[in-house]
């Protein structure tokens, strides 16, 4: 994604691969890498739900469900031990607005309450543009709904290009780590720290992470994946 260094074209030019209108993907046809179903590591211990709920970056944009951020997250926990469910609500092109509109259908759509949420929006706010106090307004209504459920979150922070000036970035880029505080929810605070500069790890539109870079990315976090889970009951 490499998000510092996109340019306002670049950025435009990108808003076909992110999605259109909320919820709803511009690029249909696009090829997905071609995977086979993952062998299950057993583990023993109680479940642990976990929701996954984003945009195309947890959707598996480009390499398929199965090799999806929140698929290879489940392995990565499994292997540490952690008997990880993770339903994956991730939907490409979703703005933080789409996503607080759909949230309480997920959760209730769930055959059990999650043991946590990982919240993963703004990008594509940012790619149209959109003013972060309609990106902070959105995540307002989501983690109000998942604190009244008793739920807890691991938000991944994003950051804004400074293309669009430093108040926009400053603005963007601290709405994280404030409502982190505000709703005491969990927070990483640029979860694609430890990819975005290296563009050989995402795919040719420079915006969705391949494979390799999802594999990178679940290395990087799966440990505070954990940390977030609460104890079992």
């Amino acid at each position: 994604m490499r998000l510092y260094h996109l340019s306002i074209p670049m950025l435009a030019l990108s808003l076909a691969a992110c999605g259109s209108q909320a919820g709803e993907a511009v690029v249909e046809d696009q090829p997905t890498a071609q995977s086979t179903a993952r062998p299950d590591i057993a583990v023993e211990g109680p479940e642990r739900r976990i929701l996954a709920f984003g945009d195309s970056l947890f959707a598996g944009y480009g390499v398929g469900e199965q090799n999806s951020y929140p698929a290879l997250l489940e392995d990565a926990l499994r292997a540490q031990g952690i008997n990880a469910r993770i339903a994956n609500a991730g939907v490409s092109g979703d703005t933080s607005q789409a996503g607080a509109q759909r949230l309480a259908f997920t959760l209730d759509a769930q055959a059990e309450t999650p043991d946590l949420v990982i919240l993963e929006l703004g990008g594509n706010d940012m790619l149209r543009g959109l003013s972060p106090d309609q990106t902070r307004a959105s995540f307002e209504q989501m983690l109000g709904e998942l604190q009244a459920r008793g739920i807890p979150v691991l938000l991944m922070g994003m950051r804004a290009p400074p293309n669009y000036g430093p108040d926009y970035q400053a603005d963007f880029d601290g709405l994280y780590s404030e409502l982190a505080r505000e709703y005491d929810v969990q927070l990483i605070p640029f979860w694609l720290e430890a990819i975005y500069q290296q563009p050989e790890l995402f795919q040719s539109d420079r915006i969705h992470p391949t494979v390799e870079g999802i594999e990178a990315l679940v290395e990087d976090t799966a440990d505070e994946v954990a940390a977030a889970l609460p104890p079992a009951s």
